[in-house]
């Protein structure tokens, strides 16, 4: 069974998540979240920084990421690993195989017009607000320090 990751980062701010536009297929055209394959001797925390630092230029430095759900398609014969994070910092950026660019979170990533993977983004998002407290709470502690 082939590992796949799709990683959420999301702004120093929380109110913006990383996306790019699909130029091929699956979903040519539409907006998704980074990621990719791993790799076999990886693991899935290994291949979500790698795949990140390729596709967007961030570093394990610039981000710490959550592990917080998988989904396994048996008929596909693959699953695919979901990380979230918070920018620590503001960065640039970079990336050659899809254009990047930030996503309002207002958006309705339930759209399959606009939105890869069958709404799986929204439910993502979803599942990062009920937890988002224990993911962010560098964020929540930050906040209370004031």
């Amino acid at each position: 069974m082939q590992g796949y990751n799709v990683i959420m980062i999301y702004s120093r701010s929380l109110d913006k998540l990383l996306m790019c536009k699909r130029l091929n297929h699956p979903y040519k055209g539409l907006s998704n979240l980074v990621g990719g394959k791993i790799e076999v001797g990886e693991t899935g925390f290994e291949a979500a920084y790698r795949e990140l630092f390729e596709e967007t230029s961030i570093s394990n430095e610039d981000i710490m990421l959550h592990h917080l759900m998988d989904f396994t398609y048996y008929l596909n014969h693959c699953y695919v690993e979901v990380y979230v994070g918070r920018l620590k910092r503001d960065v640039i950026v970079s990336g050659d195989e899809h254009p990047l660019f930030w996503s309002d979170l207002s958006e309705d990533f339930f759209d399959m017009s606009l939105f890869a993977g069958e709404g799986n983004i929204g439910h993502m998002i979803e599942q990062v607000n009920m937890c988002k407290h224990r993911i962010f709470s560098d964020v929540v502690l930050n906040e209370n320090s004031r």
